[in-house]
């Protein structure tokens, strides 16, 4: 098939029904995407024949774009405010993994070139399918979701550093600390031009085009591929300058629109780069491949979790959380194609590898994919075994701070804290659960009993006084979180009035089956709310006026005594 245009039809067409199997069986699109490069390559249907030239352009627009949005969520702000426990927990985890991977290449009679490197490969994991299965399970912002993400931008940091030493190594017939100092003067000097441009000018021209969707959409691609351009000019690699630009921008306020407009457009050309990855691939390759790509998949579903998980019990994380996190570790990353490619690129590695990265993306990422989704539910039927190795020391609460307060928040944020208030004002006692380090230093500060801890840990509410208290208010905004809670207060509880709350409808029935009292809907209180100011109020600039002040007061107060 020589016409390019019939063969990234025919691709798309393979690539959409591959998506629709995908799908069904609750897989990530990158499975998709790395069977259907498969399909696409010289191991099934070869479309790439005669166009080989054509789909590398295509697959190097995809690896900028990729790490452009990589840049652009290289949030060192988040990891600072997890602390530094993300940053142990990247290194080990890298470190260890990395060093194992390459004694098991090594007894596989590999080079060292080729282990250390496919050692590296399998070390991180994909941000992209761990953040979108936590998105799914509404798991970001939980203690272990936390956590993950900033081990990720970790993993991400360190492939960056990596990238940058593959090209300042790449430079033949010179000394390689004059390489080093040239290279690190071209980079001081870029990164002060960036950081400039990003600094000073960046906004005002981010203001400007931001008025119009399109016009932001296409100034990002031009400036991505500029600064792209720039850096590869300097002496650097296309990859480095995408990172480098998308750091740029990811200070901006208007980074998650950004993001969000060069999804799409990463994904198209994420495709082609596969296709590239699967006309890599031979037949003998495969064959070969398939014997040490099984090895390294139980080395990455089994000993990844297994490090993270005791990794996280010495920086005294729960059990549960320790699990939880665990299990989303258990796959390899976009990153590690790109760096094979890249080693491949400076002669580093013959290809050979490919095939096995492939095969144990597609082996790991579908295992880990399903334990991810369902890991709470394996944890729970896991409880009895973990329970065989005594108390989990790290869940303790203390005892000295537990009393049987009457009412229990859960969740002090945009409606917790309100109802903290009017209980203050009332003089009645309560307790807050929240698992938000923010919001546990603000309440101590202020003197108010707060507990830390996940109200979807059934161990962590055991512990709790709540079979005497009275009134349970639950502001949190996940159904099923509610659901455990409603649950085993119930159990323990049966006269205890519980509040719960929702932002939609479709779980109301259920969490007042689950035992709940009543429901608050924050858009149907908004709307009785609004109602009753139009039927007992004139409609007046001066109501408005009132009402208006009323809010800025009310906001002023949110800010100087809740968390947010």
């Amino acid at each position: 098939m020589d016409n390019i245009f019939l063969q990234i039809s025919v691709l798309l067409g393979i690539t959409v029904s591959i998506a629709f199997i995908m799908r069904i069986l609750r897989q990530p699109l990158i499975v998709a995407y790395i069977v259907a490069g498969l399909v696409a390559g010289p191991l099934f249907l070869n479309l790439v024949a005669g166009g080989e030239e054509f789909f590398q352009i295509f697959a190097e627009f995809g690896i900028v774009l990729l790490l452009f949005i990589v840049g652009l969520s290289l949030n060192l702000d988040y990891i600072k405010k997890v602390g530094k426990a993300v940053l142990i927990g990247g290194l080990v985890q890298f470190v260890i993994t990395s060093g194992f991977g390459l004694l098991i290449m090594t007894l596989l009679n590999f080079s060292f070139i080729t282990s250390l490197f496919v050692a590296m490969a399998i070390s991180f994991s994909s941000t992209i399918i761990v953040i979108k299965l936590l998105a799914d399970k509404r798991d970001l912002e939980s203690v272990y979701g936390r956590f993950v993400i900033g081990t990720l931008l970790v993993q991400d940091i360190i492939a960056v550093i990596l990238m940058i030493f593959l090209n300042t190594s790449n430079s033949e017939g010179a000394v390689w600390y004059n390489t080093a100092i040239t290279i690190g003067a071209k980079g001081v000097v870029l990164t002060g031009i960036v950081f400039l441009m990003s600094r000073y000018l960046l906004p005002h021209i981010m203001d400007k085009v931001a008025t119009s969707g399109e016009m932001l959409f296409i100034f990002t691609i031009a400036w991505c591929f500029g600064v792209a351009s720039l850096v590869y000019w300097s002496g650097f690699s296309i990859e480095i300058g995408a990172i480098i630009a998308g750091i740029s921008l990811g200070a901006s306020p208007y980074q998650p629109e950004i993001s969000s407009r060069i999804r799409p457009l990463r994904d198209f050309f994420i495709v082609l780069f596969f296709v590239v990855l699967g006309s890599e691939l031979q037949v003998t390759q495969v064959r070969d491949a398939i014997m040490p790509a099984i090895i390294l998949s139980v080395f990455v579903l089994l000993f990844k979790p297994i490090l993270l998980y005791f990794t996280m019990r010495f920086l005294k994380y729960t059990r549960r959380s320790a699990y939880l996190a665990s299990t989303t570790s258990g796959q390899v990353s976009e990153f590690g194609f790109i760096l094979i490619f890249t080693a491949i690129g400076i002669n580093y590695l013959r290809g050979s590898e490919l095939a096995i990265l492939t095969l144990v993306a597609l082996i790991t990422i579908v295992v880990s994919s399903y334990i991810i989704t369902y890991n709470e539910f394996i944890y729970r039927k896991l409880l009895p075994l973990f329970n065989k190795f005594g108390e989990d020391i790290h869940r303790k609460i203390n005892e000295d701070n537990l009393k049987n307060y009457p009412v229990w928040i859960f969740g002090y944020h945009r409606i917790g804290w309100k109802v903290c208030e009017a209980l203050a004002e009332k003089k009645i006692k309560f307790a807050v659960v929240d698992f938000d380090p923010a919001a546990i230093a603000k309440l101590k500060h202020r003197g108010i009993p707060v507990f830390f801890g996940d109200a979807a840990d059934v161990e962590f509410l055991n512990e709790l006084p709540l079979n005497k208290a009275r009134l349970v208010i639950s502001t949190l905004p996940e159904p099923d979180d509610q659901k455990t809670l409603i649950t085993n207060i119930r159990q323990h509880n049966k006269r205890c009035h519980i509040i719960g709350n929702l932002y939609h409808s479709d779980h109301l029935e259920e969490l007042y089956k689950a035992g709940a009292d009543y429901i608050m809907m924050p858009h149907l209180l908004g709307g009785q709310w609004i109602a009753e100011i139009l039927k007992t109020h004139s409609w007046s600039k001066s109501t408005f006026k009132k009402i208006r002040a009323a809010q800025k007061e009310e906001m002023q107060l949110r800010f100087t005594v809740s968390s947010h």
